[in-house]
């Protein structure tokens, strides 16, 4: 019995695909050093990579990418991050973002005021940072840094960054 919430591909399509339709495998992905280039202009500790499974996140807009699920609620990636690479402090306003830790370790800073704490994480370990709390990322071990980032909604404004982050004042362009 199918109910009235569900998508309508599902009700119209051979189940056989559609099921195929909802399955991204690793070999399927690629890592995306571009569409976070923008931030090397701070630095090349900026430098990242995102692997993109459902949606885009709040990396610009990736909806014609065509190897991703389009988000129904929530976006989904990993991010690569190698030794030394750095997530620059920036603020979601609008959603809450999760980080959980596949491979090495992450330190993970949260803000305020001038203040930072610190914590590493590492493998399965997690953090939830609310809406409008600034937030960093840095990998301290001597190997890359693979982790999910899960932010809950479907399409999340871009992040500001705070005068106190490196990338207060740089463009996207």
């Amino acid at each position: 019995m199918t109910t009235a919430s569900a998508p309508i591909d599902y009700l119209e399509q051979d189940l056989t695909e559609y099921t195929d339709s909802l399955i991204l495998t690793k070999d399927s992905r690629h890592e995306d050093w571009d569409t976070l280039g923008f931030q090397a202009k701070a630095g090349d500790q900026f430098r990242r990579a995102q692997i993109r499974y459902v949606g885009s996140g709040a990396t610009g807009d990736h909806a014609a990418d065509s190897r991703t699920i389009p988000s129904r609620g929530f976006t989904f990636s990993n991010m690569l991050l190698p030794p030394g690479g750095e997530g620059p402090e920036h603020t979601h306003h609008d959603v809450e973002e999760a980080f959980f830790v596949l491979e090495g370790q992450v330190e993970v800073g949260v803000h305020r005021d001038g203040e930072v704490v610190t914590r590493v994480l590492g493998y399965r370990d997690m953090i939830v940072v609310p809406a409008g709390v600034p937030r960093s990322l840095k990998n301290t071990g001597d190997t890359d840094a693979l982790f999910c980032v899960i932010i809950g909604t479907q399409k999340p404004q871009l992040p500001t960054y705070p005068e106190t982050s490196a990338m207060h004042g740089v463009t996207r362009d």
